[in-house]
């Protein structure tokens, strides 16, 4: 089996209403870039990468001259064409190879008969739980959604969304209103769920005395974790000093170096692992394994995924043993997704693991043609801005955040 052709295609997805966090918003929508990885026995690879447009869908293109001709089950080979370590102090090629790397693998599994967690070892479990992931929203003009800022509009949103998911473990995405109103909002969570676990992510933007200070709230709780409540290994580190909560991070280890410096320190006690930030799906099984390794933390970081990454998420969840905690996914704010079947469901706050080889998805091209002209319609946005603050950007530590007071409709 070679690879003969790439395709990289725009969508943009709806959100039920804009989400807020620290370092600006989702405005109402998820762009992301779907690639396909033509074999020469007609199957198909799919991959998925965060962003999009025209310079995105030419880097892939781009990549052909190493692509064309590539055997998709020689998958190291193909981290060392791509993300050359050394090469990528100059392109940093992360995300591009993971979406390259899933394609690959959905290309292996399915010319195999087997599954994309097959390829990593096999399944520990055929469910894998999720969290449920709770954001300050704008209320969305459209669909008259959203509008959650103080602690009673959060806790009927969470409410809303266990009677919907069954989740029973929920986080906060904090950082967007001073630290005290989080404290509110996430105490008034706990006090709502009791038999509930938590987490608080504010998306580093607190100073390390701030972060003590929230810490110290809140660690009569049962908490989960205490996720980026502040940047850098060493910040994270004076802050577990402190804290009697385990910490944990998705932005300060995302890479074998990162991972050993953190080992080595004592920083942070669970590593959330991205299967696009880390390179690939293979690469965050791998770094799972070094936690298990050192008796640390793993769990799966969301980082805005439709349906093709949501199931390398899946795959991952499903292989590592030390899955000590639920998933977080972005999913359930979507409105629909671009794989055949529609959004993926959850039942009992848990979603399948796909049983299909490879990956287990498939495109439904009518709802890729859809939203890549919804993309062409709307554009893209700024990640790291607020639609709305229009002249606000973050400041860290933070010190420019919104008022809980002033409802906002975008």
């Amino acid at each position: 089996m070679k690879i003969v052709d790439i395709k990289a295609t725009t969508v943009t997805v709806p959100l039920e209403a804009p989400i807020r966090h620290a370092n600006g918003a989702h405005w109402g929508r998820f762009v992301r870039t779907i690639v396909e990885l033509i074999a020469n026995n007609g199957l198909i690879g799919l991959g998925e990468m965060g962003g999009g447009g025209e310079s995105a869908e030419n880097i892939f293109k781009s990549l052909k001259t190493y692509l064309v001709g590539h055997d998709p089950l020689q998958l190291e080979q193909l981290r060392w064409k791509i993300m050359n370590p050394v090469a990528s102090l100059y392109n940093n090629r992360y995300q591009i190879h993971a979406a390259i790397e899933f394609a690959c693998m959905d290309l292996a599994g399915k010319f195999l008969g087997i599954r994309a967690c097959d390829l990593l070892g096999g399944s520990i479990r055929e469910e894998i739980p999720f969290a449920s992931y709770i954001f300050y929203r704008y209320k969305d003009k459209k669909t008259g959604l959203g509008g959650e800022s103080s602690a009673e509009q959060i806790v009927n949103h969470a409410r809303d969304l266990t009677k919907k998911y069954g989740f029973n473990s929920h986080k906060l995405k904090g950082g967007v209103f001073p630290p005290n109103h989080d404290i509110e909002v996430f105490r008034a969570l706990a006090k709502a769920f009791p038999n509930s676990s938590f987490r608080l992510d504010p998306n580093s933007v607190w100073s390390v005395e701030e972060a003590i200070k929230v810490g110290k709230a809140i660690e009569d709780l049962n908490n989960d974790y205490f996720e980026d409540p502040t940047f850098g290994l060493e910040g994270m580190r004076r802050v577990r000093q402190f804290v009697k909560i385990p910490t944990a991070t998705n932005t300060v280890v995302i890479n074998f170096e990162q991972l050993a410096s953190n080992i080595r320190n004592e920083s942070i006690d669970v590593i959330l692992l991205d299967t696009t930030f880390w390179g690939g799906l293979r690469q965050a099984y791998k770094a799972g394994q070094i936690l298990e390794t050192f008796q640390l933390g793993a769990s799966v970081h969301s980082s805005g995924e439709l349906g093709i990454q949501l199931a390398t998420m899946l795959h991952l969840g499903a292989s590592l043993p030390n899955l000590n905690f639920a998933a977080d996914a972005h999913y359930h704010h979507l409105t629909d997704d671009i794989i055949k079947g529609g959004k993926m469901k959850y039942v009992d706050g848990k979603i399948k693991l796909p049983s299909s080889p490879g990956l287990g998805v498939e495109l439904d091209y009518d709802k890729l043609k859809k939203y890549s002209e919804l993309y062409r319609e709307l554009g893209g946005y700024n990640y790291d801005r607020d639609p709305g603050r229009p002249n606000w950007y973050t400041i860290m530590p933070e010190r420019n955040y919104a008022d809980p007071n002033i409802e906002l409709e975008v």
